[in-house]
């Protein structure tokens, strides 16, 4: 039973470890991403090409059916 206790301390410790741990790291900016944003603009455009070329087909469908 006591080493139940023990155990469970040890859990505690480590647990209010890692909190500290990681409180201190987003404190510190080592969860900020930097590199991201300059590239999402790279992602934004080549998703706006492929939805207008898709508008266009829908539109050259549309006129196709008429």
């Amino acid at each position: 039973m006591s080493v139940m206790f023990i155990l469970i301390g040890c859990s505690f410790l480590m647990a209010v470890g890692f909190l500290i741990a990681f409180i201190w790291s987003v404190k510190s900016g080592q969860m900020e991403d930097d590199y991201t944003p300059s590239v999402r603009i790279l992602y934004d455009d080549f998703e706006r090409e492929s939805s207008a070329q898709n508008k266009q087909e829908n539109k050259e469908e549309i006129n196709i059916n008429k």
